[in-house]
């Protein structure tokens, strides 16, 4: 049994340990001393190339933006003013063919009112005989003098311009404004028995 103890001792060896990172290692041997400023000081010089750099940049970039702003500004001026010209001018179109439209649509109220006189005027003179024989030849002369009025009065109602009409009626209601006032709600009573009555 001795013997199997010596030959245990003797197949048993120990080896050393590897190291599980590779098999480089550091050395630790004196540093040179001015190293380490170096590194130092060459990253500060970086460091500030790269601020300054990116400082540029951002000043050629707002430059830049504050161009664009500039020339975004002044096209919509540009614009704005051509929109404004243009409005103008279709609104003094607008104007002209509303003026145009308004004195077409006088002149037919005036012709149609015109007409209107003397078809009235017609009828006045056509009913003064019927009058003549029932009441009198006095009350027939009433309504012939009533129908030659509204003839002459559809005649200068002819000659006029509806300019002129505006006018004699502006000057009607300066010399007496309580006879205008009368006068139109009278119109206003029949304008509204005659629409009411073709309702019914």
């Amino acid at each position: 049994m001795a013997e199997s103890s010596t030959t245990k001792s003797t197949t048993t060896k120990k080896t050393p340990a590897k190291s599980t990172k590779g098999s480089t290692t550091k050395s630790s041997g004196p540093k040179k001393a001015g190293s380490s400023n170096k590194t130092g000081a060459t990253a500060k010089g970086a460091d500030s190339n790269h601020a300054a750099e990116a400082k540029s940049r951002f000043n050629a970039a707002l430059e830049e933006a504050k161009a664009g702003a500039a020339a975004l500004r002044n096209e919509a001026q540009t614009r704005a003013g051509a929109y404004r010209e243009q409005a103008s001018g279709k609104g003094e179109a607008y104007t002209d063919k509303a003026r145009t439209r308004a004195s077409e649509l006088a002149s037919d109220g005036k012709k149609s009112v015109s007409e209107g006189l003397v078809s009235l005027s017609h009828v006045v003179s056509d009913t003064a005989t019927r009058i003549d024989e029932r009441f009198g030849e006095e009350y027939g002369d009433y309504a012939r003098k009533a129908s030659r009025s509204l003839t002459e009065t559809s005649a200068k109602l002819e000659e006029k311009s509806v300019e002129e009409l505006g006018e004699d009626a502006r000057e009607f209601v300066r010399k007496s404004p309580g006879l205008a006032v009368g006068l139109a709600a009278l119109a206003g009573f029949l304008f509204a028995r005659m629409f009411r009555g073709s309702r019914d």
